[in-house]
């Protein structure tokens, strides 16, 4: 292969993900856009709509704790098309049972199936974003978690419109599902084949570099920890912020939709500038910062006495909530020997923490209310403000910037 098709493969191998991470976002906001709806249809109280969200977590963690091995054995291009396939079909059955058989146990057995896709396939996508990443030599990975917060975005958008037109739990739902499969259709067979077997070490690697166990690695473990806190503040947001608002500050469910596409585009906005100030500012400067804004943005919203000033809080903690996930992977692949494990390892931390956290505040919001049970999120952030020396690069990469800077 020569260069110029290797660029031109590159290219279209990023251009690829760009887009294919932005449809489990697409999926996940269209969801939640319409839980509020969903909730009223069930008649559901807050601590039964956590029981039935967590069937997203259910499903989640099975994906979760498989992906490694399924990735290891079928590669990654392989595993993101079925699990693509699981969350669109999820997605449909949401919207069947929502609109014709409103039974909780149905929409948790739809839900756990759209979880199972989400858990494995964001793994998959995340280990290939890694390795684009490493093949392009540049900062990537915030960009293409930016993508998914595009999808929320025009997800959370969509909800709103539709919302606002009458237009039906269902023909919204299936007309995102038809979508989906037309992208899908299109991009996924420009992601290159083999890259699975990254997770594996070759026998000539194995002699020189042994395969270690990854979750016994101290740095990688406390990686995951700030993935952890950073996931958590994220997923919470995007599970509960919509019914936190209507029932926080008694607004049409509209406005709980609208809010949340303000928390949706701070996230974008950040996520798209931060390779800039992760140059500029290294790691540990913008996890630290991002940290202070989470935390200020959830107490905001938490204490404020109006909406328009909780609106300001969601702005601020989507802008901390943006940066820690993509960066915590970043960190995760900076040894080259055995990084695709680290980035899985660090992966399924986080989306444990993404998907199965959100459930479990539920049912506290049920007993103290949603906006204070927010207040563990400031907890969370906190501790994040103060893991945050963990993600500096080692001392032979930091050695190469600053030759770079002062160039």
């Amino acid at each position: 292969m020569d260069n110029n098709v290797a660029l031109h493969d590159l290219r279209k191998w990023k251009y690829a993900l760009f887009i294919l991470f932005s449809l489990p976002g697409l999926s996940f906001s269209t969801w939640i856009s319409r839980t509020p709806d969903i909730r009223n249809t069930l008649e559901a109280s807050t601590s039964l709509m956590g029981w039935i969200i967590f069937g997203l977590a259910c499903g989640s963690i099975i994906g979760l704790l498989a992906a490694n091995k399924v990735i290891a054995k079928l590669g990654t291009r392989p595993v993101i098309l079925i699990c693509l396939i699981l969350i669109i079909l999820g997605l449909a059955l949401i919207g069947i049972n929502a609109s014709f058989f409103p039974i909780p146990i149905l929409l948790f057995l739809s839900l756990a199936l759209f979880g199972l896709g989400y858990g494995m396939g964001e793994v998959a996508i995340n280990v290939d974003g890694a390795m684009l990443e490493q093949a392009a030599s540049k900062i990537l990975l915030p960009a293409l978690h930016g993508c998914f917060s595009a999808g929320t975005l025009i997800g959370a958008g969509l909800g709103y419109l539709t919302l606002s037109l009458g237009i039906s739990t269902l023909q919204h739902l299936i007309g995102i599902v038809i979508v989906s499969l037309i992208i899908v259709g299109i991009f996924i067979s420009n992601i290159p084949t083999g890259n699975g077997k990254m997770l594996q070490e070759t026998k000539s690697s194995a002699k020189d570099h042994p395969t270690s166990n990854v979750w016994k690695e101290k740095r990688t473990i406390l990686i995951g920890l700030i993935v952890l806190g950073m996931a958590f503040a994220e997923g919470t947001a995007n599970e509960w912020l919509p019914l936190a608002i209507v029932d926080g500050f008694n607004v049409e469910a509209q406005s709980g939709t609208l809010v949340y596409v303000v928390f949706l585009s701070a996230m974008l906005i950040a996520r798209l500038s931060a390779g800039y100030f992760l140059d500029r500012f290294g790691r540990v400067a913008v996890l630290r910062y991002a940290a202070i804004f989470a935390a200020i943005g959830v107490g905001v919203l938490i204490f404020a006495s109006n909406l328009p000033i909780g609106v300001i809080g969601v702005f601020l903690w989507g802008i901390g909530a943006s940066i820690g996930f993509p960066l915590g992977l970043s960190a995760a692949g900076d040894n080259p020997i055995n990084s695709a494990q680290r980035v899985g390892a660090v992966s399924i931390i986080g989306y444990l923490a993404f998907l199965v956290g959100p459930p479990l505040l539920g049912m506290l919001g049920d007993a103290i209310g949603l906006l204070n049970a927010m207040s563990t999120v400031l907890i969370v952030v906190v501790a994040v403000f103060f893991l945050s020396p963990v993600v500096k690069r080692p001392s032979t990469v930091d050695a190469e910037e600053a030759s770079q800077v002062n160039q």
